[in-house]
This record gives structure tokens, C-alpha cells and sequence, in this order.
């Protein structure tokens, strides 16, 4: 649906993405992530037809962002971070407006309005002012306007900005029904929300691609090894925590084993493999071997947070450089 091929976009003498490409099947959900001036902002551009990238293509469901830019933006809706909202407009009103704009007449725009409002869970704000609307029901407004035209595509900018934690899980689950029908890109600084809405992730760091693959995927192949969580009871008496490290120490295949809680008379250990060995079987025979009560097994990798770190570490003053060259180049 979406074919980046080394896409390059220079101002003057600074370069801003370099030399990107990636793809995004129909109906996924990606997460696009970076640090400020990562370039994430440009790239999103260039695939709304905003501005052209200096070298490489992109398409977006068959159409070149070059050579077919209407095309593009027909089959794109676009929530940027803060809604483009009429406050002074009444719901319906906004709605009936932004579907003109995309093209839409008669029944045809009558049916999307009632269609996009139930689906957003709009219809009971049809007919308030916009201004008198709190900021998640805004939110779904916007995110309505970016439906209205039933595009192949949303592209969505911080979409959860802002709102309380009620309105954040209610508009992840908008954004999770809408999958499928829609090809989503989201744009968020969020990570726990990108691990929980997202199939894939796309990162980029200093205007280059650094990884693109689902988070599981990430944190394995950045990590190299398995890491499992394990929480041992005693079957009676005092639980020997000691004991129970030693015995988990003894298991081939691992390397470090790290005592994370002990209170109760149960304890929660971290314990990790060598490269490319599999151990959670070996574990369990061991716990249960020794006669203690294995309560808990589970994959403890490393979180999105790790991973993102790990790949985009960069100091605040290099952020600020390239923010200030590309203001440069956009005014140039």
C-alpha cells in the first residue's frame, strides 16, 4: 500500500532523510518513530504530496507522490497533532464542510457524515459548536475529517496528545478497529501505545532508517538472547532462595540469573540465556526438580523504550542542530 525506495530530502548543504526505504502491507498498523530531527516529520511530508523529496521515490497504493500527487492525496486522510478545527463551526456542520473538500455530494457526503459518526462515536455532538467540545471528543472530530473520504491511507501525528487516560485507551481502540479497512501510519512519541497498537514499527534516527519489524522481532534480534522471568514458591515451610538461584544457575544454556523480589515466601528472578539458546523448558524441569513450585514463567525482553533508546541515542544538542538546519532549509 505504501513504497518508500530511497527517499533523500537535502536543504542546502543539510540533509534530512537519507536514503530511506521501506514498505507497509494493506490494513497494517505501523508505528513511526524517531527522536526530534529524525527527519520523521519530512518523511511524512514527502508522502502527502507536501513537499518533493530531493532524490528516490514513494508511492502510496500504486500512485507515484511525484508524478501523481492528486491521485495521493485522494487515497490519504491526515490527522496532524493539533485537529485543523473550526471552533466555531457546529459538528455536523465541520463534517459536511471537510467532505465538500474531498469531493463528496449529495447522499453520497450525507452517508459518509452519518457512517464516519458512528464509527468515531460522533453522532451524539453533531449538532454542538466545535469550541464547546472537550479536547478527546475534538480529537475524534479530526479523526473524523481524516475518514470522511474513506481513504486507502491515515497518516496520524500524535492522535492521543494531550488526552486523560481514559480518551488515550478509547482512541486506541478506534485506531485498532479501523485496521484492515485502512492502511495507518502513527506517528507517536509514546511508545507503550505503539507496543499496543501497533503490528510493526519503523525507526529512523538522524534521517536514516535504523530498523523496521514487528517489536517482538526488535527486541530479540536486539537483544540476541532470551530473557525469562521466574517466580519460585516454596511447596513447604521457607522458601531457600539461595537454592533455588543455584539450581537455576546450573541449567545449561544460562548465563546471568538475577534476583528481582524476594518477600512472602516466594521470589522473582531475571534470569538470562546465552546467544541463541532456548531455556524456558530447561527452567520449569529444573524448578520442579528440585522440588520448589514454579508459580510464574514468562519472556522478560527488552521493552519498545529499550530498544528505541539503544537504537536513536543522541545528545539534546545534536536534536537542536538539525530542528534549527531544517527551519533553515524550509525558509530558504
Amino acid at each position: 500500500m505504501i513504497k518508500v525506495e530511497g527517499i533523500t530530502k537535502r536543504y542546502a548543504r543539510f540533509t534530512a532523510v537519507d536514503n530511506v526505504s521501506f514498505e507497509v502491507a494493506k490494513g497494517q498498523i505501523v508505528g513511526f518513530l524517531g527522536p526530534n530531527g529524525a527527519g520523521k516529520t519530512t518523511t511524512m511530508r514527502i508522502l502527502t504530496c507536501f513537499q518533493p523529496p530531493s532524490e528516490g521515490r514513494a508511492s502510496v497504493a500504486g500512485f507515484d507522490v511525484m508524478e501523481q500527487p492528486m491521485e495521493v492525496k485522494k487515497r490519504i486522510g491526515y490527522l496532524p497533532e493539533t485537529p485543523p478545527l473550526y471552533p466555531d463551526m457546529e459538528v455536523g456542520e465541520y463534517l459536511e464542510f471537510a467532505g465538500k473538500l474531498k469531493g463528496l455530494r449529495g447522499n453520497d457526503l450525507a452517508k459518509r457524515i452519518a457512517e464516519v459518526s458512528e464509527k468515531i462515536n460522533i453522532s451524539d455532538v453533531r449538532a454542538k459548536l466545535i469550541a464547546k467540545l472537550s479536547k478527546g471528543y475534538k480529537q475524534r472530530v479530526g479523526l473524523a475529517q481524516a475518514l470522511i473520504h474513506n481513504p486507502d491511507v491515515l497518516i496520524l501525528d500524535e492522535p492521543t496528545s494531550g488526552l486523560d487516560p481514559q480518551q488515550i485507551l478509547e482512541t486506541r481502540e478506534l485506531i485498532k478497529g479501523l485496521a484492515g479497512d485502512h492502511t495507518i501510519i502513527l506517528s507517536t512519541h509514546i511508545l507503550p501505545e505503539v507496543e499496543s497498537t501497533c503490528e510493526r514499527v519503523v525507526i529512523i534516527s538522524k534521517g536514516k532508517l535504523v530498523a523496521t519489524d514487528t517489536v517482538d522481532n526488535l527486541t530479540h534480534r536486539m537483544r540476541g538472547s532470551e530473557n525469562v522471568g521466574v517466580e519460585v514458591e516454596a511447596r513447604e515451610g521457607t522458601l531457600d532462595v539461595s537454592a533455588v538461584q543455584r539450581k537455576l544457575e546450573q541449567v545449561a544454556g544460562v548465563s546471568k540469573v538475577i534476583l528481582r523480589e524476594d518477600k512472602n515466601n516466594r521470589a522473582n528472578f531475571e534470569v538470562e540465556s546465552l546467544q541463541g539458546r532456548s531455556i524456558r523448558a530447561d527452567l520449569a524441569r529444573a524448578i520442579v526438580e528440585g522440588g520448589f513450585a514454579l508459580t510464574e514463567l514468562k519472556a522478560a525482553g527488552m521493552s519498545l523504550e529499550d530498544v528505541f533508546l539503544q537504537l536513536t541515542s543522541t545528545d539534546k544538542a545534536d536534536e537542536a542542530k538539525v530542528e534549527e538546519e531544517i527551519e533553515k532549509g524550509e525558509a530558504a
